[in-house]
C-alpha cells in the first residue's frame, strides 16, 4: 500500500550550530483548483452535469500524512531508529489514537510512544533494536469512533547491521563497531569552540547520543547559519563537502575534512562537525543507515533531545512520560 513520502526531519526548536547545508527543499507541485478545471471544461464546450441525489462518500476525520522511515523495500535502518508518525490534523483524543497504533517485531522489546505535538507521535524502544530483523507498524484508524472512513495502514521496516560509533573528542578518534565488533578507528577533528551565541558555544560539537538522519555524497555547506553571507567577510565560506552524514537538525555531520588533515587525530578545529579522513569518511558514508547510533563524548555542550532524532537523550522513565498510555511491549510479527 502506497503512503505519502517520508518526513525528512523533525521540526525542532534548537540553537543552530556547526555546518549548514545550502538550499531549501524543492517546492511541491500544487493541484489545479477545482473551479479552474470546471471553467476549462465549460470553455471546451462540455455541458455541465446535472446534479445527482447520490450522497457523497464520507471523509475520514483523521488520517496519517507521513511515516518515517521508509519501508523495507527502500532502506534498512539502524538499531536506534524511531518510528515517526505525522497525522493530517490535530489529534484530539491522543489516548484513543495511540491505542490503535501497534508495533510488532521478530525480536520483541519494550517500547513506547511519545507525543511531540498535536499531530506527531514518536515510537522509541527502551533499548536499541536487535539487528537483522523485521518490524511491523500498523495503524487501525478505522476503529476510531466516527472515523470508519479511514484506511488502515501498515509499514514493515528492516533493521540492518548494528552500527554503533563512539566519537571521543578529547582523543580525536571515532571507533565504529558493527554487530558488536570493533571494525574501524578513524582519526577525527571535532568542534573547536569559541563562538558564543545566546550563551551557547555553537562551535562546540554536542555530546550525546545522535542518530544518523540522512547522507549525501556531496553537501554544500555555507557560513549563512551564523549570519555571514558576504563573501568579503573573513568568516565567510561556501564549500562542497564530500561524504556528509547528517546527525542533527542543527547542522552537525560526520564528513570528510576539507583539507586541514594535519589536525585529524590531534586537535579539534571544526565549526562543530566531526571531520574525518578521506578514506575514513567515505567508508563511514558507505555503511551508514538512517537510525545508526553516533555517540559523541568529551565536550561541555550537551545535545538537546529535540535536536533531530536525538530521542535517546531522554532516559526511559522520562520518555514514557510523553505517552498518552503506558509503555507497551512490541509483539512478535505474525506470519
Amino acid at each position: 500500500m502506497s503512503l505519502p513520502r517520508m518526513l525528512l526531519a523533525l521540526a525542532a526548536t534548537v540553537t543552530v550550530a556547526a555546518c549548514s547545508a545550502d538550499g531549501p527543499p524543492a517546492p511541491r507541485a500544487a493541484s489545479a483548483p477545482a473551479a479552474h478545471a470546471a471553467h476549462a471544461a465549460h470553455a471546451a464546450g462540455s455541458a455541465p452535469k446535472a446534479a445527482t441525489s447520490k450522497t457523497a462518500p464520507k471523509k475520514a476525520q483523521l488520517d496519517i500524512a507521513d511515516i518515517t522511515p521508509m519501508g523495507e523495500e527502500k532502506e534498512k535502518v539502524g538499531v536506534g531508529f524511531p518510528i515517526i508518525v505525522t497525522f493530517d490534523r490535530d489529534v484530539k483524543d491522543k489516548a484513543a489514537v495511540e491505542g490503535l497504533l501497534q508495533v510488532q517485531a521478530d525480536k520483541p522489546t519494550d517500547g513506547a510512544w511519545r507525543w511531540v505535538s498535536d499531530r506527531k507521535v514518536i515510537y522509541r524502544t527502551k533499548t536499541y533494536w536487535r539487528p537483522h530483523q523485521n518490524v511491523l507498524f500498523t495503524a487501525r484508524l478505522s476503529q476510531l469512533p466516527g472515523n470508519q472512513a479511514a484506511t488502515d495502514v501498515t509499514r514493515r521496516f528492516a533493521v540492518g547491521t548494528a552500527n554503533i560509533s563512539v566519537v571521543d573528542t578529547r582523543r580525536h578518534v571515532m571507533k565504529v563497531r558493527r554487530d558488536g565488533k570493533l571494525v574501524k578507528s578513524i582519526p577525527i577533528s571535532a568542534g573547536r569552540g569559541g563562538l558564543v551565541k545566546n550563551g551557547v558555544d555553537v562551535y562546540l560539537t554536542t555530546s550525546g547520543v545522535h542518530l544518523t538522519m540522512g547522507k549525501k555524497p556531496v553537501e554544500v555547506m555555507t557560513s549563512s547559519w551564523m549570519g555571514v553571507t558576504d563573501p568579503k567577510d573573513p568568516r565567510y565560506y561556501k564549500e562542497r563537502i564530500p561524504w556528509a552524514v547528517r546527525i542533527s537538525d542543527s547542522g552537525e555531520y560526520v564528513h570528510q575534512s576539507a583539507g586541514y588533515y594535519q589536525y585529524l587525530g590531534r586537535s579539534n578545529q571544526s565549526h562543530g562537525c566531526v571531520r574525518a579522513t578521506p578514506a575514513g569518511s567515505k567508508w563511514f558514508y558507505t555503511i551508514a543507515q538512517r537510525g545508526d547510533v553516533v555517540k559523541i563524548t568529551g565536550t561541555k555542550r550537551q545535545l538537546d533531545w529535540r535536536n533531530g532524532w536525538s530521542y535517546w537523550q531522554l532516559n526511559w522513565t522520562e520518555w514514557k512520560k510523553g505517552s498518552a498510555l503506558n509503555g507497551v511491549k512490541t509483539q512478535p510479527v505474525e506470519d
